[in-house]
């Protein structure tokens, strides 16, 4: 089997997720692959910032153009850099989790995908489903379910 040569791994912000990003990074190092960290978010309604910039008021610059997506990627960069990985692109879109990475996947060719088990295990996700599970049932490329938890 060759090397992989684009790994897709997902973050949510959490530490947990942190982990696979770093697993993620030092699959993609070992075989000279790009790292694609992507997470998805929703992005705050134009309500929620208002009442936020109505609450903090002089500080209201703190929730103006601000994504906390970009900044789970930021710190996601500085954990992949960490380990070694040296092409890393990040991308953030609204959507849910499992159909985002898939997205994933398909727009950057990858061949594996990445992901931390958090619920995997839990009453919630063996009723609800998780993302893990979801996404290594539905994938089309190898799965790399990484244990954080």
């Amino acid at each position: 089997m060759s090397a992989y040569t684009t790994v897709v791994v997902g973050t949510d912000g959490s530490p947990t997720s942190f982990a696979a990003v770093e697993r993620a990074a030092s699959v993609a190092r070992d075989s000279d692959a790009e790292l694609v960290i992507v997470t998805a978010f929703t992005p705050s309604s134009r309500e929620d910032t208002a009442a936020a910039e109505l609450e903090l008021k002089e500080d209201a610059y703190q929730v103006r153009g601000f994504n906390p997506a970009d900044e789970t990627l930021r710190r996601a960069v500085d954990k992949a850099s960490g380990v070694g990985a040296s092409r890393i692109r990040t991308k953030a879109v609204d959507g849910s989790p499992v159909d985002v990475l898939r997205a994933a996947v398909a727009e950057h060719a990858a061949d594996l995908l990445v992901v931390g088990n958090r619920g995997l295990n839990t009453l919630s996700g063996r009723l609800l489903g998780s993302v893990p599970a979801d996404v290594a049932r539905r994938a089309d490329v190898d799965v790399l379910i990484v244990h954080t938890t």
